[in-house]
């Protein structure tokens, strides 16, 4: 294989698997955002009864968002670190490579909630970042690297 192909292959692979680890850690994630919500809907539901329809079904939406919201900001912005970010062994950093100031972490999950919900435009982008960002980290300032690649700030 020439040196040229050779390389591109390597750098797609690196690109690739850095990729699929990112989204890994994504569904490791979701396991522990399942058993938050889980524990946020009992009590929920305990107290305010059947929340399947009308104003009661938003509010439990938009309270389960905002518990969403407080793990990841709180995580970003004292270690950068969630439990599925320290077992991945991945940061999440801003430009200088910094733990996330608590605005930051906000813009970054408001962010990546929407661009979430815009059919996941933000994991399509990273394909094809130079840097592999997704694009919520493009706009927020922010990055997922390596923990031992991390300056800690």
């Amino acid at each position: 294989m020439p040196a040229k192909i050779a390389g591109f292959y390597l750098m797609m692979t690196d690109t690739v698997q850095f990729l699929l680890k990112r989204l890994l850690a994504g569904v490791y994630e979701l396991l522990v955002l399942t058993a938050i919500w889980m524990l946020v809907t009992l009590l929920f539901v305990s107290v305010f009864g059947d929340a399947t329809q009308g104003v009661k079904h938003w509010c439990l939406q938009l309270l389960l968002w905002l518990v969403a919201g407080i793990y990841f900001v709180r995580c970003w912005s004292s270690t950068g670190q969630t439990l599925a970010l320290q077992a991945w062994r991945m940061k999440i950093v801003d430009a200088e490579g910094g733990v996330l100031s608590v605005q930051d972490a906000s813009i970054r999950y408001v962010l990546a909630s929407v661009l979430m919900l815009m059919f996941g435009v933000t994991i399509l982008w990273a394909l094809f970042d130079r840097d592999k960002l997704f694009l919520h980290d493009r706009w927020s300032g922010t990055r997922c690297v390596k923990a031992s690649a991390a300056i800690d700030g």
